[in-house]
């Protein structure tokens, strides 16, 4: 009778497997595999090799804390001579005497998460069992059979594999890009990424229940959007608006995802504060990213918060056009989500694509601060009954605007605003190149296109499909140039009399700094003209100056300032309203790469910005990080005061671990000048 069969260990094949599923950067020391792909391992045996005439191998998969066939947590399989795709299989490839090579294959619908895996031998009448090790299964984009393929790729590369990326803030008009390292490969992000899974609700409630919906892209996109922020649950971020952020980090300050998710795991899950919507959605996209979900970060300017869904935010004025109550129900300067790309099978066909996911706390969705998945193909066709939260999402880029005025009576009138318009330049950053591409056509059909009515009707939007109240009076906020950060410049209220008649009209010109959701701050600059006469067929200038002395200590670090015109005609009692977001440039961060960019040689970045404010800059700082430039986040602090039009310039050290390219991402902060950003791409070569 032949002797036991005894394995003497087991080889992953981390190198082969990590290249084979795009993994190479997560398989350094433990095996990390996607789904629906074929894997391989090596079993080495002691004494006797195996020999299929007489003995019996079977193997076992296990994941999550109570697996059980029936909720796919867990499965036993055969060794057998074909793979059969769709379930878990082992075949063998090759042998060589006692070194016996196997392919294994996981269905493409199998949870995600942390599998171990196990042999039982059998010869006769014994046998033994080995565990061969534990490995974790992602999503995966290259498989046609998985809810999260994507055919292109130089998409895969963009969206599941690329490690830094930009995020647009600013306003509709000026237009800035923020660079940022997503870092979804950078040591430890996975364990952290599947760690929130573990400590969400759902999990905590029936870990067994949540464990096997995790095969669906859809569930834990839902889970990922309730977890990064910390409303509910043991989230990672907290988030705050009021610009006092003197027990935690500026949402301005951060310039990466990988500091926060440690900061959070190494805190033991405390909130980490704090977030506002751009570092919500960045957080959110580094995890789904490195759980295998292609995901891109969005933009929206001009966006609506409306929370009883008629699709309609109104603000009351008095009549210095300063809003009055309550202010729940906003127009953000801008708002950053997520969208992510799978198959919709709990929907009718043609919503498969990208989903839209909003992590930032707005509104409770089935009881839980998340927003999302829902189709954006829904939102252009103004479907609301599709889930998720199909309303919320159609009224962020699709809302009316209505300005009431207060009287002196105290009766309200309405007044025309055509400079507002919700849902303009949605971006995200371009396929493999450093630039905005414009989406918008994704959500919103053309403006007055028939599709668009057909959308409206549909989603019962009745504000949109009433014609528009046009006048024969038009007022627009036009700019000058040179609207840099501590400069002074001049904004102009531009008034057109498109009549025959004689106008005499009051204007009231305002500038008040406003942080990025619409709060307004402080007045920086106002001028009023009381008897404006305009002739007809004529257009008139009226310049407002802004002065640095003005803005300077009242300025958020959105860098953004309002400007807003009245302009009432008493005799035919009309109101006519212009505003528009002024965003000032911050300076330019200049970056040198010293010596041979070569893996593992060191490196040196030379950092530099010039103070351009007429004031001392004191307290100042450069942090940088880059996925695969530095292990973790470098700050130098510069001791001595930076005075006025002079240059500060410092040195870091890189040791660069990955040949390819990087972005080096930098963040600048001083007492009077904060949150300036710079990056440099540094391609990496082998050593």
């Amino acid at each position: 009778m032949a002797e036991e069969l005894v394995l003497e260990r087991c080889d992953l094949e981390l190198e082969t497997n990590g290249r084979d599923h795009h993994t190479a950067d997560l398989c350094r020391e433990r095996l990390v595999v996607r789904r629906g792909q074929r894997f391989w391992l090596t079993l080495y045996f002691d004494g006797r090799a195996y020999e299929a005439s007489v003995d019996s191998l079977t193997f076992s998969v296990v994941t999550g804390p109570a697996p059980s066939t029936e909720s796919g947590t867990k499965a036993r399989f055969p060794l057998s001579d074909t793979m059969e795709e769709g379930t878990w299989a082992a075949a063998v490839v090759d042998q060589q005497d006692s070194v016996l090579t196997l392919q294994f294959s996981a269905p493409a619908d199998a949870p995600i998460g942390l599998y171990c895996l196990s042999l039982e031998t059998s010869t006769g009448y014994q046998g033994s069992s080995f565990m061969l090790g534990h490995f974790i299964l992602l999503f995966n984009a290259w498989c046609p059979a998985d809810d999260v393929y994507l055919d292109s790729e130089e998409e895969r590369q963009e969206y599941v594999l690329t490690q830094q990326g930009f995020i647009y803030q600013g306003s509709a008009k000026f237009i800035n890009s923020l660079p940022w390292n997503f870092g979804q490969f950078e040591d430890g992000i996975l364990d952290i990424c599947l760690k929130l899974l573990d400590i969400n609700p759902k999990f905590l409630k029936n870990a067994n229940r949540d464990c096997s919906r995790r095969s669906s892209p859809v569930y834990v996109g839902r889970v990922v959007s309730s977890m990064v922020n910390c409303n509910d649950d043991q989230g990672v971020l907290l988030g705050r608006w009021d610009n006092n952020y003197k027990d935690g980090i500026s949402p301005m300050f951060w310039i990466g995802s990988v500091d926060i998710l440690r900061r959070w795991k190494n805190c033991g899950c405390q909130q980490v504060k704090y977030g506002q919507c751009w570092v919500f959605a960045a957080v959110a996209c580094t995890v789904l990213r490195c759980l295998g979900i292609p995901t891109r970060v969005v933009t929206n300017y001009n966006s609506a918060h409306d929370q009883n869904s008629n699709l309609l935010i109104e603000y009351f004025l008095n009549k210095f056009g300063e809003i009055q109550g309550d202010k729940s129900e906003m127009i953000w300067n801008f708002h950053c989500w997520v969208e992510s790309w799978m198959t919709r099978p709990d929907l009718q066909p043609g919503y498969e694509g990208w989903q839209a996911l909003d992590p930032t706390p707005q509104e409770k969705s089935e009881g839980t601060y998340c927003c999302g998945p829902v189709p954006v193909r829904a939102i252009k066709e103004g479907d609301l009954s599709t889930k998720y939260d199909a309303p919320f999402v159609f009224a962020e880029v699709n809302a009316d605007v209505v300005n009431w005025i207060q009287q002196e009576d105290g009766s309200m009138q309405k007044s025309v605003n055509h400079s507002l318009v919700v849902g303009l330049k949605i971006s995200t950053k371009s396929v493999g190149r450093d630039e905005r591409e414009d989406i918008t056509h994704t959500y919103k059909y053309p403006e007055g296109s028939p599709e668009e009515r057909e959308a409206f009707t549909r989603a019962n939007h009745l504000n949109k499909l009433v014609a528009k109240q046009e006048t024969g009076m038009a007022m627009r906020i036009r700019v000058g140039q040179g609207m840099n950060m501590g400069s002074d410049f001049d904004v102009f209220a531009h008034i057109t009399n498109n009549t025959s008649e004689d106008h005499t009209c009051h204007l009231l010109l305002c500038a008040r700094t406003v942080s990025y959701n619409g709060i307004l701050g402080p007045e920086c600059g106002t001028t009023e003209v009381f008897d404006l006469a305009l002739e007809p067929f004529s257009e008139k200038g009226i310049p407002l100056h802004i002065l640095y002395d003005k803005y300077c200590d009242c300025l958020t670090q959105s860098n953004l300032i309002k400007v807003r015109g009245l302009l009432t005609e008493p005799a035919a009692n009309s109101y006519l309203l212009a505003e528009r977001d002024i965003y000032l440039e911050n300076p330019e961060i200049k970056i040198r790469i010293l010596g041979e960019p070569k893996k593992n040689r060191k490196l040196v970045a030379e950092v530099s910005l010039r103070n351009p404010l007429t004031v001392p800059l004191s307290g100042c700082a450069f942090t940088v990080e880059g996925a695969g430039l530095t292990e973790e986040q470098k700050t130098v602090e510069i001791p001595d005061p930076v005075e006025a039009g002079e240059e500060v310039k410092v040195r870091v050290n890189l040791l660069p671990l990955h040949v390819g390219r990087h972005k080096l991402v930098v963040n600048f902060e001083s007492d009077k000048l904060k949150a300036v950003k710079g990056y440099r791409n540094v391609i990496i070569g082998p050593s």
